[in-house]
């Protein structure tokens, strides 16, 4: 785990890893995520795009989610944030960026359509996380099953509620999502988990001190080979580390 003062350092981290896997490999294969977490890493990607020329051409990538019923042109959907967070500031090309589609008519046909799709083009090779103060990771809520691929999900009140402050009101906010199963984040190569704030406490706690249980999504990371942390000290602050870590 990699412990930073704030939230800014967190995200220049973060960009800096990210950069230096880009410049590495230029065809890799990244899984991005969206909400409040990853914005100041976007935009320090942005900023080294522009200053650098750090080049995403051949770049393609996968996002965790996305809403079920909103278009790409709606501006609560997840498509919509990736273009205006960071899509429309490099030189990805647009066609290389896969975010499921939340206005399908056949949600289900979707996901199959979408985790074949990530099959397809290889897996994916670094993929960036947030963690939800339940555990969720993507919007895999407690409960879900660990075998799971790309699937319809029932979001929780609380999920919602932490999401309903980029609507307008907590009604607004869709009952349901697409989002990448939990057996397909553990097939990426290489996880990137990014936690801030002192409303994630309690999450770390139970991602360091809890058994692995479906009951809290994110432990199942303990299993993944590759798995780098970087948290603030708000996200860490009393967090009491297992003897043997």
């Amino acid at each position: 785990m990699i412990e930073v003062q704030n939230y800014d350092e967190m995200s220049q981290k973060a960009a800096g890893y990210i950069i230096d896997k880009v410049c590495q490999y230029p065809n890799i294969k990244l899984g991005l995520a969206t909400g409040g977490t990853p914005i100041g890493t976007y935009k320090n990607l942005i900023a080294d795009h522009q200053k650098n020329r750090t080049s995403y051409r051949k770049v393609t990538t996968f996002n965790l989610d996305e809403y079920i019923g909103l278009s790409g042109n709606d501006k609560n959907s997840y498509r919509y944030f990736m273009n205006e967070q960071l899509f429309n500031h490099i030189d990805i090309d647009k066609n290389n960026t896969y975010v499921p589609l939340g206005d399908s008519k056949d949600a289900e046909k979707e996901c199959l359509r979408y985790e074949e799709l990530i099959e397809k083009k290889g897996g994916i090779d670094l993929q960036i996380l947030g963690i939800g103060s339940n555990g969720h990771i993507g919007f895999n809520e407690p409960g879900t099953s660990f075998y799971a691929a790309t699937q319809v999900i029932q979001l929780a009140p609380s999920t919602r509620e932490a999401n309903a402050r980029f609507f307008k009101h907590v009604e607004d906010v869709p009952t349901k999502a697409i989002t990448m199963g939990i057996s397909t984040i553990m097939k990426s190569k290489e996880i990137l988990l990014l936690v801030s704030g002192e409303s994630k406490k309690d999450a770390m706690n139970k991602l360091f001190n809890e058994e692995i249980s479906e009951n809290f999504p994110a432990s199942i990371l303990k299993n993944h080979p590759c798995v780098t942390i970087i948290a603030d000290k708000a996200a860490v602050s009393g967090l009491k580390l297992p003897v043997d870590s």
